[in-house]
């Protein structure tokens, strides 16, 4: 994209653009409107193109560069990025040119106490001018520049650094919002409350070094508000809708997919009153005699499309891990338990539940039956079929871990197993693994599975954040 092309981008057909279509935040329906989520102080560096006429030699990026004009169009095309991100982004508008301005900014960045900074270099030897910034604040940071600015000494300098993520591309302004969005999420995070419906009495915790709000609501208010439910109008609609989609119903007769709907509607309403960004419940013990309620998968199914994480059996690192997939890529999750083809070496994961909307709440569903729950042995759940040649990532969270970490994967769907001859639970993948030989040696229980390659940006959010990523 040469500058014009930029410029005439992120101009006034911004919002058509497919960047800032894909930079979008998550859609958390519960809270609402609120204010920006998110603070970011960015600053560009260079030498005034005056001085360097005088001088008669500009080195990289060369005398057609043009850098003042070049900050104008790319802090109005940030802004707007921003602006889709309901990320608040404090742009300097003096660039730093001497080792005075940087040391001026690092005061202002420790006063100002934002939660990350974005740098943005226009001449090759000011890239030194950051990295006193970044090793000063110890803030997490994005450097963006375009190509013919930065050498890979420079590169790898800012690479070396833990909290530093680099984007060197051709004013690839999509993948400096997506390192914005590895800043913002942290912050998400930290603002988010989970509402947990387990046990029998409120209680509120914190997630540690995520700083997530959990919300303990009994049990007994989701079997009192089940009890409650009847068929009203939005649960018909719904079951209607179920019946409609599902390219064929099995097991579960017109009783099931009816009760199945009021579940939405009650864990809606929990997580409504609870002012709640995502869910997660102790789903079996209702299941079991004397019953409860029935499954809940199909209500964990609607919220998940919606873009509101829903963690089965109260996981609650299962859930953290939905919610960083939701706000990093705006795309829900499908939790599953792990297992392995070991004669044809292919990974196997399997859940009674999963979103359909899996590419984001506004994308097209995938294709879906009615079945039952496959170890209750009743009720109606979904089976969500994957198509096949999809690319994706998948992986969890570990809060209690020491240092905290994350169990990175990702690899090729190869197709769902027909249940029965197989068993497990009723929506399943198979996945052809980038990382392992051995699918068997994947780590970890309750994995979330998102569509897309996404496995370098979660990295990068682990190291920007002080994570262990690992595989």
């Amino acid at each position: 994209m040469n500058r014009r092309d930029f410029g005439r981008a992120f101009g006034g057909a911004a919002l058509a653009s497919p960047f800032l279509q894909a930079a979008r935040p998550a859609r958390i329906a519960a809270r609402g409107p609120s204010s920006p989520v998110g603070y970011v102080k960015a600053v560009f560096t260079y030498p005034p193109t005056s001085r360097l006429r005088e001088e008669s030699y500009y080195s990289w990026p060369g005398s057609t560069f043009d850098a003042e004009g070049r900050q104008k169009e790319y802090s109005a095309a940030l802004q707007r990025a921003a602006g889709e991100l309901n990320l608040r982004l404090e742009i300097e508008p003096r660039p730093i040119d001497t080792k005075e301005d940087a040391e001026r900014f690092i005061g202002a960045v420790k006063g100002a106490r934002p939660d990350g900074l974005l740098l943005i270099p226009f001449k090759k030897s000011h890239a030194d001018n950051l990295f006193p910034i970044v090793d000063q604040t110890g803030l997490p940071s994005v450097v963006f520049t375009t190509l013919g600015v930065l050498l890979n000494v420079h590169i790898r300098d800012f690479n070396s650094r833990s909290r530093v993520h680099v984007v060197n591309s051709l004013e690839n302004i999509g993948a400096v919002t997506q390192g914005l969005k590895l800043i913002q999420a942290r912050r998400r995070m930290a603002e988010s409350t989970i509402v947990n419906i387990a046990g029998e009495s409120r209680a509120e915790s914190r997630v540690p070094h995520l700083g997530t709000r959990v919300q303990r609501v009994p049990l007994e208010d989701f079997y009192t508000l089940y009890a409650q439910t009847g068929r009203t109008e939005e649960v018909n609609a719904r079951a209607a809708r179920y019946l409609r989609e599902a390219v064929r119903v099995v097991e579960p007769d017109e009783k099931d997919v009816y009760e199945s709907a009021k579940c939405y509607s009650v864990l809606k309403t929990i997580v409504e009153r609870e002012k709640a960004d995502a869910m997660m419940m102790t789903c079996l013990p209702g299941l079991r005699t004397p019953r409860k309620h029935v499954p809940p998968c199909m209500g964990f199914m609607d919220l998940r499309d919606e873009g509101i994480p829903a963690g089965c059996e109260s996981d609650l690192d299962a859930t953290l891990t939905m919610m960083l997939l939701q706000y990093l890529f705006d795309k829900p999750a499908f939790q599953h338990n792990p297992s392995a083809d070991t004669d044809r070496k292919v990974y196997f994961g399997a859940h009674c539940t999963s979103a359909t909307r899996m590419q984001g709440p506004d994308g097209p569903r995938e294709p879906f039956a009615l079945r039952s729950h496959a170890e209750a042995g009743w009720g109606c759940v979904p089976q969500v079929l994957f198509p096949k040649d999809r690319k994706v990532t998948f992986g969890k969270y570990h809060s209690q871990a020491q240092p905290v970490e994350m169990v990175i994967y990702s690899g090729t769907v190869t197709g769902c197993p027909a249940n029965p001859p197989a068993g497990g639970c009723r929506s399943n993948v198979e996945i052809a693994l980038d990382e392992l030989a051995d699918p068997a040696q994947v780590k970890s229980h309750h994995l979330c599975l998102c569509y897309g390659e996404h496995a370098a940006q979660l990295r990068a959010f682990c190291r920007m954040h002080g994570i262990a990523a690992t595989a």
